[in-house]
């Protein structure tokens, strides 16, 4: 199929929504291009606890960063002094009452003055609602220098073990044996192959040890196969795995993968959202094609925008096509959340 590895991640984005994971049935949440500062992943399967996930809804639709975790986890039960409810931070504690009246505002938190002590109290308990994270790249074209170039990232993913499995997702040839299998990538990553609406699985991932220390790989080396200097590399904690793990998930929370339009311009008279099968994707009637999110901006040449006159007409197109299309989008969000009342229409 030629099309490009944006629309392709949505197609994955919406076969792991609906069908993950291959061999059962689980509640996910499916977020695009999150990671950490120095990796960044296609797809992430966020595997959840149905129960805890619908508690999970007390604090928001927003996603709760690093600090707020740190106060919303140890919030007490009953009032407490927050120095001694909350750990040492690590950092002045000014900032963690700044963090406090943040959360207080969002609702999330009970707090209180007694004399010259801020006292707080949770209000709901934070759920343990992330069961697993699976990192799945995109690679509608696997050839031997895609693989080449995928191959030291997937070894960093290993090496980490930041993710309960690794995956690759590249389209199907219908060969007797897939390309894929005889390319050179890890063999402790997963490898689905697709056709236009399903994926098969070629190759089983291992299972990464993400309550073991792991080892991120800071420089290799590059001088050839002569070359025999050192690598660098250091540890990293389960501890802190455990809490980039977190907040991977609550950005995943927070954006889900239809935001694309915030990295689009819907506002463009030429951006439409057309429906293929049990999926909707962008697509820009200027070019006739879908286009990326690079693409797709106001340095387009074929950038207009939308006559003002369309932003004043009632429903069902109320402040413009544009913000139609993201209210789409989004209600699409809402309704495949675990415990959402989805359907197999897109």
């Amino acid at each position: 199929m030629d099309e490009s590895e944006f629309v392709f991640e949505l197609r994955t984005c919406r076969w792991a929504e609906r069908r993950w994971p291959p061999d059962g049935e689980r509640a996910v949440l499916v977020a695009r291009q999150l990671g950490t500062k120095r990796r960044r992943w296609d797809t992430v399967v966020i595997e959840v606890d149905a129960d805890a996930f619908a508690r999970r809804a007390n604090f928001g639709r927003n996603r709760l960063d690093g600090d707020t975790l740190d106060v919303v986890q140890h919030a007490p039960a009953e009032w407490e002094w927050y120095r001694d409810a909350l750990p040492e931070p690590g950092y002045p504690w000014r900032y963690v009452r700044e963090t406090i009246h943040e959360v207080d505002e969002r609702g999330i938190l009970s707090v209180r003055k007694r004399g010259n002590r801020l006292e707080i109290k949770r209000r709901y308990a934070y759920p343990n609602w992330v069961r697993r994270i699976v990192a799945i790249e995109n690679k509608p074209d696997l050839d031997a220098g895609a693989a080449r170039d995928l191959r030291p990232q997937l070894e960093r993913d290993v090496a980490l073990s930041l993710a309960d499995e690794v995956w690759v997702a590249t389209n199907r040839t219908g060969e007797t044996t897939e390309p894929a299998l005889l390319e050179s990538i890890p063999v402790e990553a997963g490898i689905l192959t697709f056709d236009d609406h399903d994926a098969e699985v070629a190759w089983y991932p291992r299972t990464l040890d993400v309550d073991a220390p792991g080892t991120r790989i800071l420089e290799r080396p590059g001088g050839g196969k002569y070359d025999q200097s050192a690598a660098r590399f250091e540890y990293v904690s389960p501890d802190e795995k455990a809490r980039k793990r977190l907040e991977i998930a609550e950005r995943a929370y927070e954006r889900g993968w239809r935001t694309y339009t915030r990295t689009m311009r819907p506002d463009c008279r030429h951006f439409e959202l057309r429906r293929e099968e049990a999926l909707i994707l962008p697509y820009c009637d200027a070019k006739s094609c879908h286009q990326t999110a690079r693409e797709c901006s106001g340095r387009c040449s074929a950038f207009e925008p939308e006559p003002p006159a369309w932003r004043q007409k009632g429903w069902p197109i109320e402040g413009g096509p544009g913000n139609a299309s993201k209210r789409l989008l989004e209600s699409r969000r809402e309704r495949n959340r675990p415990g959402g009342s989805e359907s197999d229409a897109e």
